[in-house]
């Protein structure tokens, strides 16, 4: 029986319930599913632990799923570059039915058992990647399909589903149960499951991000600054830092061609760009390692 499409009897009436009682019942749910991802904590942080030193060693990211998980698993992969300037090359999200199942779905194309391993391959999955499979029943057979084949080519296999017994946890070296029961609408898997999982990623990609120095003293110093929003908000972090004004930071700022950590540095050590830019490299791109002096 598969816990998410079951039509609980508390749901029964549901077209019944007064506006409140339905945004209680939904509010609901989106506690009980954050829920049942504190519940998986110990696995979460193996998933950051492990991933991260696979990616230290120049893996990949490589998302698969079908359907809502994919299309939560493409967020998830689509935010890590402008937000921690995270190599585009290095977050892949491999969609069943392809690009054009993000906006509309393709019928189908999650029962594929050749999709996803053949797209592996075309991007030469090997031991230093991390390939995190999501799927709500836990029985996609694209998924499961891809996550075993990553496995035997020697990835990190991360495995997230939302029903016992799924059989993406079985093929994944790190299966996360996220048991989050039944939905308010049976079957709706968009809404307690899809918390979850976007949820679960989060603690993942981001806490791997922190692990490997891509955050300073909780500031976001690899964004990219591609809009004037941004380059305002650049100034800021530059600002906190260093103790600067916002007006010297962003003068700072435009020699470095909005590099964030390059400017903290200039200002704080007094150097001039290259002296700078050799810092940094030192501390292999590490900020608190350049600002510590411990490169």
């Amino acid at each position: 029986m598969i816990k998410t499409e079951i039509a609980a009897a508390r749901f029964a009436d549901l077209e019944s319930w007064s506006g409140s009682e339905l945004i209680e019942g939904i509010i609901e749910g989106q506690f009980a599913a954050i829920a049942a991802v504190h519940a998986v904590r110990p696995l979460l942080s193996e998933a950051v632990e492990k991933a991260t030193q696979r990616l230290e060693a120049g893996g990949r990211l490589i998302y698969l799923g079908a359907g809502t998980s994919g299309r939560i698993a493409t967020q998830d992969a689509a935010e890590l570059p402008p937000t921690f300037n995270w190599p585009y090359a290095r977050a892949i999200s491999l969609m069943a039915g392809g690009n054009g199942a993000f906006i509309e779905a393709v019928e189908g194309a999650e029962d594929s058992e050749t999709a996803a391993p053949q797209a592996l391959d075309h991007h030469g999955v090997g031991p230093n990647d991390v390939v995190i499979g999501l799927a709500a029943s836990g029985r996609t057979p694209f998924t499961i399909a891809g996550l075993a084949h990553a496995r035997k080519k020697g990835a990190l296999t991360i495995g997230i589903h939302n029903n016992p017994g799924g059989q993406v946890g079985a093929v994944s070296e790190i299966d996360i149960l996220l048991d989050t029961g039944a939905e308010i609408l049976a079957g709706s898997t968009r809404m307690k499951a899809g918390t979850a999982q976007k949820a679960a990623l989060n603690c993942i990609s981001t806490g791997v991000m922190i692990a490997l120095g891509y955050v300073y003293k909780g500031l976001m110093v690899e964004m990219r600054p591609t809009n004037e929003k941004l380059r305002i908000r650049a100034a800021e972090i530059v600002a906190a830092i260093t103790g600067a004004k916002p007006e010297v930071a962003q003068t700072v700022l435009v020699q470095t061609d909005y590099s964030i950590k390059l400017a903290a540095i200039m200002i704080v050590q007094g150097l001039d760009l290259a002296a700078a830019e050799s810092v940094l490299a030192q501390a292999g791109g590490n900020l608190r390692i350049a600002m510590d002096g411990r490169a």
